[in-house]
């Protein structure tokens, strides 16, 4: 089941400023998070004068309600219906020990209702609290006008972008993923520092990929490995597979669950060629794109960062995520190009798709031993790309985030494939090659680029290129 997101909510309050302006704030906010479908943790309307924070003991009785709830609160929104006490709502985030992301929002005044009855002064107002916790070094966000009405559309979009925001940095704050066998030889490019990414919060667990081969040997004639083997039958056309391909697609696809449930995985990245191929007989792509499929992103060739990258995308859009290549320019065209892999794409991301052999992989070892990957097209769809990578030389996480489509332009190949258009791509593939950046990028079905960059460069403190 999906987690709730849930915000604690301050509501700012100067006294001599009307009061009916906080109480009408109060109901506003918590009525718009309800029909929003979002949680919400804010003072009650009888424990302080509207429900709003304003002078040290309100900011110490809100702080005690948010450490009540610190499991469950993702996000912080500071509500200004007036100027609001600027250190009251920095030190009720102070006292509460939380560390999540910030918004701040200041409901605009009306030319028309300027008289002490109604003035509001939040446009000032956000300015100072924007300087406290820049004081306090708490880092937050800001809505894309300076004074934006709870009640408008823009605002209800600016929520939910904030929302994407928070689950991103929950998400990746603390976070376990899992590396199936070796690098894969000849890929230098996908080589990550596991230290820099544990003093991020990003736990990699490994094992050897001779002891998951072991334990899917031991599953021979299971329920589990039956069960899995059934499961592949239902998740694509794949009528052109073999009875002894599923039979060891679903032994290897039980012993990974089996791995991945005991040690609480959220993601792996597998040694997927050509060892699985020539000791076992089969590619794991099937198996790979069914686990991103249902929320547990599996990108290729133990590329870890390259399952982050998948998973931050996902934890954003609440879509699954692909891994492909940077793979094939399109004809002439500077901002298209073809995104390619051969493939593990998640089922949701394609028109239609059909499980089938490796071509590549078939001409060395034998069709026999190369069936389990998935083949299609994508979507013609808005479309997210992200890359996170770890800088060992500067000692430290750097991402590149942007937005494009997937296009119906023709295209006839094997694999998972499409042609996704970049405004721009000219600059970004030069920005890509100029820092080093592997050639492998996570793509996702959304347009999500605006949520992981404040998350990653705001919260999580990577070095982002946002390429707008």
């Amino acid at each position: 089941m999906k987690r709730q997101t849930t915000f604690g909510v301050i509501v700012g309050n100067r006294g001599f400023f009307p009061e009916h302006l906080v109480k009408t704030a109060h109901g506003k906010i918590k009525s718009l998070l309800e029909r929003a479908g979002y949680g919400c943790v804010i003072l009650d309307p009888d424990t302080t004068k509207g429900g709003a924070v304003e002078n040290h003991a309100e900011a110490r009785q809100c702080a005690d309600l948010f450490k009540a709830h610190a499991d469950d609160i993702d996000g912080i929104i500071i509500t200004l219906p007036n100027f609001g006490d600027e250190r009251a709502a920095a030190n009720a985030i102070r006292w509460s020990g939380l560390d999540v992301p910030v918004l701040v929002q200041a409901e605009p005044d009306d030319p028309k209702e300027m008289s002490l009855e109604n003035r509001r002064d939040s446009f000032c107002g956000k300015v100072s609290i924007c300087n406290n916790l820049r004081q306090y070094g708490i880092p937050f966000s800001l809505t894309g006008r300076h004074c934006q009405a709870l009640e408008s559309e823009q605002f209800a979009y600016e929520l939910d972008l904030f929302a994407a925001v928070c689950r991103v940095v929950r998400a990746l704050r603390h976070v376990r993923f899992g590396a199936i066998g070796a690098r894969t030889g000849p890929f230098n490019t996908v080589r990550y520092s596991e230290k820099i990414l544990e003093r991020a919060g990003v736990t990699v667990e490994t094992v050897d990929l001779s002891e998951i081969l072991m334990n899917a040997d031991k599953l021979k004639g299971s329920r589990e490995a039956a069960r899995k083997s059934d499961s592949l039958r239902g998740y694509v056309d794949c009528a052109r597979v073999t009875e002894e391909a599923f039979d060891r697609m679903g032994r290897l696809g039980a012993a990974i669950d089996l791995w991945i449930a005991e040690n609480a995985l959220q993601g792996i990245a597998l040694q997927c060629w050509t060892a699985l191929e020539q000791i076992y007989g089969i590619v794991p792509c099937a198996l790979m794109s069914m686990l991103s499929n249902s929320g547990l992103p599996a990108a290729c060739e133990v590329d870890i960062t390259g399952t982050l990258s998948m998973y931050a995308l996902q934890a954003a859009s609440g879509l699954p995520s692909a891994i492909v290549d940077w793979n094939n320019n399109y004809g002439d065209d500077p901002d298209k190009c073809v995104a390619f892999h051969c493939s593990n794409l998640p089922r949701d991301v394609f028109e239609q798709c059909r499980m089938s052999f490796q071509a590549i992989i078939a001409g060395d070892i034998g069709k026999e031993n190369a069936f389990g990957t998935i083949e299609g097209r994508i979507k013609s769809a808005e479309a997210t790309f992200c890359r996170v990578s770890t800088d060992d030389t500067d000692g430290l996480i750097r991402a590149y985030i942007g937005e494009g489509r997937f296009t119906d332009d023709k295209l006839e190949t094997f694999g998972g494939y499409g042609v996704l258009e970049v405004p721009g791509l000219q600059t970004l593939l030069h920005y890509i090659c100029r820092m080093g950046f592997e050639h492998h990028t996570a793509v996702n079905l959304s347009h999500c680029g605006e949520a992981l960059c404040q998350a990653m460069s705001t919260y999580l403190g990577y070095d982002v290129y946002h390429h707008a």
